[in-house]
């Protein structure tokens, strides 16, 4: 069985597997299916039932990307329940799920869904449940750490319960994504392309969830300041950016803007900085990505000396200092 490892910056060569096929009239297998799937998903209290065979199947696949879990699953028939407490590194987890054969029925308080081919669900590892799997099954779920969700789509930490995705076209599409995911993760090497994909996924999430979230003052602020992040990652090679230019584009007056941040503890302005830095700073440690100057006038700097010198009160190094150390590493 596979161990459980730290989460790294980049994707992982290799995927990590996970096999089982045990007798399933004996304890063993109940507790080996129990400790992969909490290694691999959320915990659960696994029971076989009548419907599983004598001799249970189960194999998982994890392929990591960023600080994003991509696993396919598949099993022969369980049931599983989850406490509101369990103690597990799943608590922190939010999971996009997509049933590919079989069917799983679910069960949150007093509401009950059976998820076949096709359908997609949202699971919240903070949450009770009881499972069931009715038949021979495989699923395929992106686990994403709850603050990045929450990061995009901050109303859901007002909900008890994830909304119903419905016949939701944006849902389909994410299912998409995760197929290409998996067939394309192998060839996904620097930090770059993994940020950028990770962060293709969580806006595709916040498309899926957010039509079904209630609005509220406070829900509308924290959807309006979540719209003007994603602005500035988008913008930040834009020299022009600017506390005034985002203003503008989100049709609210200049205070307004500020106002929005007061609470968070850095300004706009701080904000576009050490956005642009920290893309500086990805760029400067990949080889064949520019001059330093270059670097820094792509992300939106238009003076090589002056950036320089926030580069250095950032980090406490030159960027030419940062960059001669990431290719000694190398």
């Amino acid at each position: 069985m596979a161990a459980l490892s730290s989460v790294p910056d980049t994707c992982e060569s290799e995927p990590e597997r996970w096999r089982i096929r045990r007798d399933s009239g004996g304890r063993s297998a109940v507790s080996e299916w129990e400790d992969v799937l909490a290694s691999t998903h959320v915990a659960f209290d696994v029971r076989f039932t009548h419907r599983t065979p004598s001799r249970f199947h189960g194999t998982v696949t994890r392929r990591r990307f960023g600080d994003l879990t991509l696993v396919d699953c598949a099993c022969t028939p369980f049931t599983g329940h989850r406490g509101v407490v369990m103690g597990d590194k799943g608590e922190s987890s939010i999971g996009f799920q997509t049933v590919r054969r079989g069917a799983e029925q679910v069960r949150y308080k007093s509401v009950e869904h059976t998820v076949t081919p096709g359908e997609a669900i949202l699971w919240d590892g903070s949450h009770a449940v009881d499972i069931e799997v009715v038949e021979p099954f495989m699923k395929r779920t992106l686990i994403f750490p709850r603050d990045r969700v929450l990061a995009v789509c901050p109303r859901l930490d007002d909900l008890s319960a994830l909304p119903s995705l419905g016949d939701n076209p944006s849902a389909r599409l994410l299912a998409r994504y995760l197929d290409a995911l998996a067939a394309e993760l192998p060839g996904l090497g620097d930090d770059g392309t993994v940020g950028t994909a990770t962060d293709v996924a969580l806006e595709l999430l916040r498309a899926v969830v957010e039509p079904g979230l209630p609005e509220s003052r406070a829900a509308k602020r924290d959807a309006l300041r979540a719209n003007i992040h994603r602005y500035i990652r988008m913008h930040l090679q834009d020299p022009t950016l600017s506390p005034e230019s985002i203003a503008k584009a989100h049709a609210i007056s200049l205070r307004a803007l500020h106002g929005l941040f007061e609470d968070t503890g850095e300004s706009v302005a701080a904000l576009v900085r050490r956005s642009r830095l920290a893309r500086c700073r990805s760029d400067l440690e990949q080889p064949g990505t520019g001059t330093v100057t270059e670097i820094a006038f792509r992300w939106g700097f238009s003076d090589a000396a002056h950036f320089s010198n926030v580069f250095k009160r950032e980090f406490g190094v030159t960027p030419r200092d940062w960059r001669r150390a990431a290719r000694e590493s190398f």
